[in-house]
């Protein structure tokens, strides 16, 4: 079982990481990318009437059900009314009322929307429908018809496709002539088709909504047709049987009701839609559309929530342990050997303010001197904690020395060594000239310059836009560092460096 702990844990550690990585992007639609952007539609509902009494009620259904789109704001602008909003089951609903007001009036309702492939959560099976009432005439045709399309199809969904079709023959049938005029809107036969369908004791819907396109103005709202087949609700084209919405369908409402809009003392009511298209920031759309479906539980423990000057910090903290994986890999696989642990990546962050080649150039600049100095002390024969004291003070010295020649000559790079970290510096000195003393300068310029090269590699990683942008949106990451660092605490393998190291004991053998 000891065996095993360490595996059990790495396996645990990368579930619970992947699995909350693939929620925020399966589900929340987190973007992968740092600058990503998507395509957002707003639509604004203009709410159009004329009061007829001392006060007004209005009534305005609220898109829902939106398949295909996720509501990531909305507003509303109504002056001088009074506004509340409720949902029941059969969808939410806006109402304004006003105590006296005077001449035609206009009220605003505006929704943003973005593109959403994750299904619907629908509702189970509504139940059979029930049988519409019909005179003696209308229930025998109506029979009639179920009969001949029931014998010529072979499911719910063919049942319905044959039956808007044949609703829709240019010439129709005896038994469909008798409920439908030639004249007939599209709306009421939509209604003919659900009281059918009834018939047939299958549920059936009228949804009501548009195509959306860009700088659309005055659309109206047309119906389309949705049934149950026991198994989910599926849209059909009332005209044609064809299934689905059109591209880019909003459903508005549900109902049988020809508008969204219910007057209480007014007249002449009327609700257009309005429609453009904008791109959005990725992250922040994903955010909202979270809000809106109430999924917010990670957003309110994540980053995001933090202020401004705390992300920040957050965007530099977060990509520490990947510095520290990297060192590990390079020590630990490659061979690359370094002054301390974590000293590169350290270096490496203040290189992102000093930028890499002036980073360098100074970081070699400040050790040679230092080293100098160093091997002076030495002749001194000072005692550790006094020398290193000295070190560290000589190293401020030697930086404030570099700002100013650096502001005489206009180098404006040399005024970011405060941010270099003056104990790493000093420590590394000490260290450098150690090993210069017990093995050599060789050995010393060797370890220096290895400890270079994985701070600019680290500095690679840690400007990366890419990297940044992951950690932070997505900090379950760091358990995937975290148990790659544990799987490699178990490695005793063979380095690459020592590969070559000993490559030529095959020939000694020979």
């Amino acid at each position: 079982m000891k065996r095993l702990h360490l595996p059990l844990l790495v396996f645990v550690l990368l579930a619970v990481a992947c699995s909350l990585f693939f929620y925020k992007v399966r589900v929340l639609q987190f973007p992968l990318m740092p600058v990503s952007q998507v395509e957002a539609w707003t639509v604004e509902a203009n709410v159009d009437f004329v009061p007829s009494g001392s006060s007004v009620k209005a009534e305005l259904q609220l898109p829902d059900y939106t398949p295909g789109f996720t509501i990531v704001d909305e507003s509303f602008i109504s002056r001088g009314y009074g506004l509340s909003t409720q949902t029941t089951k059969d969808g939410r609903t806006a109402t304004w009322t006003q105590r006296r007001p005077g001449g035609p009036q206009t009220l605003y309702y505006r929704v943003q929307l973005v593109r959403d492939n994750q299904p619907v959560a629908q509702q189970g099976f509504p139940g059979v429908a029930a049988r519409p009432e019909l005179p003696p005439a209308l229930a025998t045709a109506a029979d009639a018809l179920l009969d001949d399309i029931r014998s010529r199809s072979a499911d719910i969904d063919s049942f319905s496709t044959l039956l808007v079709q044949e609703v829709n023959r240019s010439q129709p049938s005896e038994n469909v002539a008798a409920f439908l005029a030639r004249t007939a809107s599209s709306l009421e036969r939509t209604q003919l088709i659900v009281d059918l369908l009834a018939g047939a004791r299958i549920p059936a819907r009228v949804v009501h909504g548009f195509s959306l396109s860009d700088r659309s103005q005055h659309q109206n709202a047309i119906p389309w047709l949705q049934f149950h087949n026991t198994r989910e609700w599926v849209a059909l084209n009332p005209t044609t049987g064809e299934r689905g919405f059109p591209e880019d369908f909003l459903v508005w409402w549900v109902g049988d009701s020809a508008s969204p809009l219910t007057l209480d003392r007014a007249r002449q009511g009327k609700v257009t839609w309005s429609t453009s298209s904008s791109y959005l920031d990725a992250m922040t759309a994903a955010s909202q559309a979270a809000a809106q479906k109430q999924e917010d539980s990670f957003l309110s423990f994540s980053l995001q929530e933090l202020p401004i000057d705390v992300q920040n910090t957050y965007r530099i903290l977060l990509l520490l342990p990947v510095g520290t994986l990297l060192i590990v890999f390079l020590r630990n696989v490659i061979g690359l050997r370094t002054f301390g642990t974590f000293m590169p990546v350290l270096i490496a962050l203040s290189f992102r303010e000093t930028q890499l080649v002036h980073g360098v150039i100074m970081f070699c600049t400040i050790v040679a001197l230092g080293l100098v100095l160093r091997f002076y002390l030495e002749h001194l024969k000072l005692l550790l904690v006094p020398r290193l004291a000295a070190v560290v003070t000589i190293v401020v010295v030697l930086m404030t020395l570099l700002a100013v020649f650096s502001h005489q000559l206009d180098i404006q790079a040399g005024l970011s060594l405060g941010l270099f970290p003056i104990v790493v510096l000093a420590m590394t000195i000490e260290r450098m000239s150690l090993v210069w003393e017990e093995h050599g300068p060789a050995d010393a310029i060797q370890q220096g310059a290895g400890s270079l090269v994985v701070a600019a590699v680290c500095y690679l990683l840690l400007v990366n836009r890419y990297v940044e942008h992951l950690f932070f949106v997505f900090p379950e990451l760091v358990l995937v560092v975290l148990a790659l660092l544990l799987a490699l605490g178990r490695y005793t393998g063979y380095r690459l460096s020592e590969l070559f190291r000993f490559s030529s004991l095959p020939r000694l053998k020979e």
